[in-house]
């Protein structure tokens, strides 16, 4: 079995669901997640790991921390210790809303910063 499909079926019973659940879920035909490996096109891996809110490094297993993204000029960045670098302009810490909304406009932007380096 793949790196791929271990990480997504880890990640799918940290949240109680099955495979068939989370194909249902993301609107997946039945059983398309066992056709998945690391040579997929990447649409499927890319909308899993944004479901699970991890990297798709992580879920590809090149780290194994799930909040390491790389930029596509190879530059890593941790988002796991935001909170900890990020204050807002008020001086007051962020909020988990803040972090999460945070979190999304980086990946955001390094997701398509490497759709236009393609």
């Amino acid at each position: 079995m793949s790196v791929l499909i271990d990480r997504i079926r880890e990640l799918s019973n940290r949240k109680g669901l099955s495979l068939n659940e989370l194909e249902d879920i993301l609107g997946y035909s039945r059983n398309s997640l066992y056709s998945l490996n690391e040579n997929s096109k990447m649409g499927k891996p890319r909308e899993i790991a944004q479901y699970f809110n991890v990297s798709l490094d992580y879920l590809l297993g090149l780290t194994d921390n799930p909040k390491l993204y790389t930029t596509p000029d190879g530059k890593e960045v941790d988002l796991s210790d935001l909170r900890n670098s990020v204050v807002l302009f008020d001086g007051k810490p962020l909020s988990d809303d803040d972090v999460y909304k945070i979190e999304q406009i980086i990946k955001l932007s390094i997701g398509v910063t490497a759709s236009e380096n393609r």
